[in-house]
C-alpha cells in the first residue's frame, strides 16, 4: 500500500498543480496495479471552503479528508488537520512507503513522528523548498524551528527537476544531513486532452470570435509574470491574436484591469471542469513564463493539447525548445519575452502545424504518467 499525505486534493484544484500532480500519480499507480491511499484535508479553496465527503473512492483510490480546524489558514499551510489516527491505521493496513507532498506542513509533522519508525517517508517538494519562491519570512522561521525534525526522518527526497535536487541538497546540509535525491518530473493523462469540447460557448461569452488565442493559465500572482506577458503583448501580438488569463487573483487583479481591453486581452478568472476545457480548446498557443516554478502542470497539460509554448527557462521544460514545441525565455526579460512571442505567433501555419505535433509527441515520449509512475516506483524500491 502506498499512502500519499497532501494538505490539499482533488477537487481543491484552485490550490494549483499539486491537487493535479497528486491525482494524477495515484490513479496511474492504481492502474499499475499498486493498492493507493490519499490522506488529505478537507481544504477546498483558499477562501476557506471545505470539501467533502470525509471519505470517498476516486478512480480507485480511497481518499480520505480530514478536518482543518482554522480553513483560512490553509493557503499558508497553518491550518491543522490531525491525521495521525488515521495514518496509524494503514500502517497497521501494511502499507509501505507514506510519501509527503510538500514539505513545510503541519501535516508533515504529524507523519514524521508516526511513520519514520515504521516505513520510508519520502517528501516531495514540488517547487516550493527554495525562499525567493514566496512567504521567505515564513518559510525561514518555519526552517529554524520544525523543518530539520521532519528532515531528519525523511529517506529521500523526490524532485521535479535537477535545480530542486540542488535545493534540495542545500537546505538538508543546513540541517547537517545529506539527503538521498531522486528527479522524477510530473506527468500528464495525455489522453484527457485528445477530444476537448467545443470552445464555441466560451468564446461567445469571452467576445473571442474570431480571434486566435494565446493562453496563460495559473493563479494571478507576480512571480507567474502575468504583467509582463499581458505587456509584451499588447507591445508586439499580431492584432488577430488575442491574450486569455484564466485563473484566480492572488495580486495582480488591480494592476491588470488598466490594461484588460474587450476582445484582445481578456481575464476569465478560475475556470473549471468543462470551462477549463475549453479555455485550452479555443487556443493556439500557451504562454507561462514565471519565477521559481516546479514543473507546470497547466504548461504540460496545454502541451498534451498540441499548444506550442512560451515559456520561462524557471519552468524547467528546456525540452520545449529542443523538440520544437516552443520557445524559452528568461524570466524578468521582457524584451527577450516580447522579441519570443512576435516571433512565436507570427508563425506560418505550417509552422505552427509542426510545433503542434512536437507538443504532442513529447508528452506522450516523456511526460505521460505511465511513465512517471513507473519511474516512482523504482524509487520506492531503492528505499
Amino acid at each position: 500500500m502506498i499512502v500519499h499525505l497532501t494538505p490539499y486534493y482533488a477537487p481543491a484544484y484552485a490550490f494549483g498543480g499539486v491537487p493535479r500532480a497528486v491525482e494524477g500519480l495515484a490513479r496511474a499507480q492504481v492502474e499499475q496495479g499498486e493498492v493507493v491511499r490519499i490522506l488529505t484535508t478537507d481544504a477546498f479553496s483558499r477562501d476557506g471552503g471545505r470539501a467533502s465527503p470525509p471519505q470517498e473512492w476516486r478512480d480507485g483510490v480511497l481518499v480520505r479528508r480530514c478536518p482543518n480546524h482554522w480553513p483560512l489558514l490553509r493557503r499558508w499551510n497553518l491550518s491543522s488537520a490531525w491525521v495521525s489516527r488515521a495514518l496509524n491505521t494503514w500502517l497497521e493496513e501494511g502499507a509501505r512507503i507514506v510519501h509527503l507532498h510538500e514539505f513545510r506542513t503541519l501535516e508533515a509533522l504529524q507523519a514524521a513522528q508516526v511513520a519514520r519508525p515504521i516505513v520510508p517517508l519520502v517528501v516531495s517538494p514540488h517547487g516550493t523548498l527554495a525562499a525567493h519562491t514566496g512567504r521567505s519570512a515564513l518559510k525561514r522561521a518555519w526552517d529554524s524551528l520544525l523543518s530539520p525534525y521532519v528532515a531528519r526522518r525523511v529517506r529521500a527526497v523526490v524532485a521535479l527537476h535537477e535545480q530542486e535536487a540542488q535545493d534540495a541538497h542545500a537546505l538538508w546540509q543546513r540541517f547537517g544531513l545529506s539527503p538521498k535525491c531522486f528527479v522524477v518530473p510530473n506527468g500528464v493523462r495525455w489522453q484527457d486532452f485528445t477530444n476537448l469540447p467545443d470552445p464555441a460557448p466560451l468564446c461567445h461569452r469571452l467576445g473571442l470570435e474570431g480571434q486566435r488565442v494565446l493562453l496563460f493559465m495559473g493563479r494571478l500572482q507576480a512571480r507567474k509574470g502575468v504583467l509582463p506577458l499581458a505587456r509584451a503583448f499588447l507591445r508586439v501580438a499580431p492584432s488577430d491574436w488575442a491574450l486569455l488569463l484564466v485563473g484566480p487573483d492572488e495580486d495582480q487583479g488591480a494592476a491588470l484591469k488598466p490594461l484588460l481591453k474587450p476582445g484582445r486581452l481578456v481575464w476569465a478568472g478560475y475556470l473549471e471542469g468543462e470551462a477549463r476545457l475549453q479555455a485550452f480548446a479555443c487556443a493556439k498557443a500557451f504562454a507561462l513564463v514565471a519565477r521559481g516554478e516546479g514543473l507546470p502542470m497547466a504548461a504540460l497539460e496545454a502541451l498534451a493539447c498540441g499548444l506550442p509554448c512560451l515559456l520561462s527557462s524557471e519552468c524547467h521544460l528546456p525540452d520545449v525548445e529542443s523538440s520544437g514545441s516552443g520557445l524559452i525565455v528568461p524570466p524578468d526579460d521582457e524584451d527577450a519575452l516580447a522579441q519570443a512571442m512576435q516571433a512565436l505567433l507570427s508563425e506560418s501555419a505550417d509552422r505552427h502545424a509542426a510545433r503542434r505535433a512536437a507538443a504532442q509527441q513529447l508528452v506522450r515520449q516523456r511526460y505521460s504518467w505511465e511513465a512517471v509512475a513507473q519511474a516512482m516506483c523504482a524509487v520506492y524500491n531503492q528505499l
